[in-house]
């Protein structure tokens, strides 16, 4: 399966697939077997990078798709 990135409303990035998760220096995350996971996006979790659930009533977006401008 291709890795899938999906923007919550009002909480987490969801990856789903096949994909690795490092830190800046290259080290990957042990990810316990999971196929997807969910990254903080509120600042809030006390397990960083991965969501906790702490966004909730904390956080608001509503994750609407769009195009970004053109490169420069």
């Amino acid at each position: 399966m291709a890795t899938k990135i999906t923007v919550n409303n009002n909480g987490s990035l969801r990856i789903e697939g096949e994909f690795e998760i490092v830190d800046k220096n290259g080290n990957p995350y042990d990810l316990g077997g999971r196929e997807a996971v969910g990254i903080c996006r509120c600042g809030l979790s006390a397990n960083k990078p991965f969501c906790d659930g702490s966004h909730k009533g904390h956080f608001e977006h509503d994750a609407v798709a769009f195009a970004l401008p053109p490169k420069k």
